[in-house]
């Protein structure tokens, strides 16, 4: 159908580049027929007997030589017309016709132009507003579908490219088997699963994992944003789909990819909300039924990718639509390994860069983090004019990542920074001594980001899924270590352990309401947890609906504060008991600004001379 369009289009535009032609011809020939003279030269001609006949008009004489010239011009014209025109053509025996000016192509013109222009601007105005609505520029193609096809030499991904998260690589591995050899699969009745949900936080590798499996499957990949089906105009996005799975099926065996499935795919709602709120409703009913109408038997997949499944519509999530989730979640420690190991081939290395140390390094980073850090790694290795990528660049970029830009132009007063010392020399003090708390890296009072005036840096051992009450104990009382100097060598307090105190808040509360750690209240959750997938560092709280009485809202809060005053008495203790270490550490900070493990380690052990035994 669209190549029969094609042809007729051409066969139009070839007429009316004839037509264009001829007329040009027309014109150009009528031009050179006729010459131009001046009333003189007429004077003359009329005198001498050559003119056989003129037509007098309002702004020109025009006419007839008896014979034609040497150059062959038959026809003449003039501009100038006398009053007395018609005498003297009579007295040299011309004949003298009257006529009217030709002026239908002025005429025309006149009305055509204008037209054009206004039709012109109103097309380029329609079309930009229709652009940017998303419909494609023309009504022709509102309900086409803005995939955008690829073909295994265009993903040039595989499944080596994919690294980290080898449990869901199996699972699609299954549908790229598939794919290659279905009457293998369908030999004892099974049939494939109608759709594959990715579920997991953002960066991890969803997106990429359904590219490699079109990469390794060798079959056209069919991807588009869940986004790209809403539009302003109800009727457009069911459209598109419908319009998106009549391709897929056209070119099957075939994958489709449906990225960010939420937008399309959200819950529907028992109160309907204007018309936006019916488009994305018929689009998303458009979805469900192409899920039931399509055999999966014919090479037909559909992957969608979502980091929001809690929000989606439970009509989409049952058997026979998508039948299977899959989780790419954030890579463990070796799964950073892998990953790194990867996007580490990239780069010119060092003989020093460890990925086993740069994973250890670099807990809850997913696979996209981790890939920005070699990037930024090589970055600061250019800018210093190093020939490789060294251990120590990868250190600083783990750094300005997690901590932000070093702000060396942010001068402090001598106060301030010997607060800032004491505060960051807790920190690492407490959490040097409490038992079960993650390896202090480095501690510098060096300002970075947009608030940050120093930051200390903690090295877990391993990954850890679960913590006891003791470890979280511990950890609240190394966030309140820093406040603790303040508080012992100052006897007052500052702003700057603001971070600190929300973090410590959220920990105790979180103890209290939802581990149900506190003997009084009993074995009761009070908050549901947010959604792991959407709670990431940094992440603002989600408001929680109460569903206990204000004399339990009493208790939590007494509980809470409670755990948070203990873990301080137990910061004030350690501080207290190892009062000569944090006046010595404090006092190398502000001499160095930067401490790293093995000069902290010394400075704990007592060596007189912490930098000096580093060296060493």
């Amino acid at each position: 159908m669209a190549m029969d369009k094609q042809q007729t289009f051409n066969t139009w535009y070839f007429l009316a580049a004839i037509a264009g032609v001829l007329l040009l011809q027309y014109l150009f020939s009528t031009v050179q027929q006729v010459q131009p003279i001046s009333y003189s030269e007429f004077q003359d001609q009329l005198k001498s007997g050559k003119i056989a006949e003129i037509t007098v008009t309002e702004t020109q004489i025009s006419g007839t030589y008896k014979t034609p010239e040497t150059n062959g011009v038959l026809y003449f014209v003039t501009r100038r017309v006398p009053e007395d025109i018609a005498a003297l053509g009579a007295s040299y025996g011309v004949k003298v016709t009257g006529g009217t000016d030709n002026t239908w192509l002025r005429d025309i013109l006149s009305w055509i132009v204008p037209v054009a222009l206004f039709f012109g601007l109103w097309m380029f105005v329609f079309r930009r507003i229709v652009e940017k609505q998303g419909l494609g520029g023309g009504f022709m193609t509102v309900g086409r579908s803005k995939a955008k096809v690829y073909v295994e030499t265009d993903t040039k991904v595989t499944f080596a490219d994919v690294a980290g998260v080898d449990e869901a690589k199996a699972e699609l591995q299954e549908i790229v088997a598939f794919l290659k050899e279905p009457d293998r699969y369908g030999r004892l009745g099974a049939r494939i699963p109608k759709g594959i949900l990715l579920v997991g936080p953002p960066g991890t590798g969803k997106t990429l994992l359904a590219r490699a499996v079109a990469g390794e499957a060798n079959v056209p990949f069919f991807s588009i944003s869940g986004s790209e089906f809403v539009e302003l105009f109800v009727g457009v996005g069911a459209a598109r789909v419908r319009d998106l799975f009549e391709q897929a099926r056209a070119k099957a065996p075939a994958i489709i990819f449906i990225d960010e499935l939420d937008a399309l795919g959200r819950a529907r709602s028992p109160f309907a909300m204007g018309g936006g709120n019916d488009e994305k409703e018929q689009t998303l009913n458009q979805l469900l039924a192409e899920l039931d109408g399509f055999d999966p038997r014919k090479g037909l997949v559909l992957l969608a990718a979502t980091n929001r499944p809690e929000i989606l519509d439970p009509a989409l999530l049952r058997a026979g639509r998508f039948d299977r989730q899959v989780l790419v979640d954030r890579p463990d420690r070796k799964g950073r390994v892998d990953i790194l190991k990867v996007h580490l081939k990239k780069a010119k290395l060092g003989t020093d860069v460890d990925p086993e140390q740069i994973s250890a390094l670099t807990p809850g980073f997913s696979g996209a983090d981790l890939a920005n850090l070699v990037n930024e790694a090589a970055l600061l290795a250019t800018r210093r004019g190093g020939d490789s990528v060294s251990m120590q660049d990868f250190t600083m970029a783990i750094e300005r990542i997690v901590a932000g830009l070093e702000k060396r132009n942010r001068l402090l007063n001598p106060l301030e920074r010997e607060v800032v010392a004491y505060h960051e020399m807790g920190h690492a003090l407490v959490a040097m001594t409490l038992p079960g708390s993650d390896k202090v890296h480095k501690v510098s009072i060096i300002p970075r980001g947009i608030g940050s005036l120093g930051y200390t840096i903690q090295r877990p051992t391993e990954d850890r899924y679960l913590m006891r009450r003791d470890e979280l104990e511990n950890k609240m009382a190394v966030l309140l270590g820093g406040r603790a100097a303040e508080k012992i060598v100052f006897g007052e307090l500052s702003t700057g352990a603001a971070d600190d105190l929300a973090k410590v808040t959220d920990i105790a509360r979180s103890m209290v309401t939802r581990y149900g750690m506190v003997d009084t209240l009993g074995q009761v959750t009070f908050e549901e947890e947010q959604s792991r997938f959407l709670a990431g560092p940094g992440s603002p709280p989600v408001p929680v609906e109460k569903h206990y009485s204000e004399e339990t809202a009493r208790e939590i809060d007494h509980a809470v504060k409670s755990f948070i005053d203990e873990a301080f008495a137990r910061a004030i203790k350690v501080l207290t008991e190892r009062r000569p270490i944090l006046e010595r550490g404090a006092k190398l900070l502000l001499q160095k600004e930067t401490l790293v493990e093995a000069e902290l380690a010394a400075l704990v052990a007592g060596a007189p001379d912490a930098s000096n035994a580093a060296a060493k």
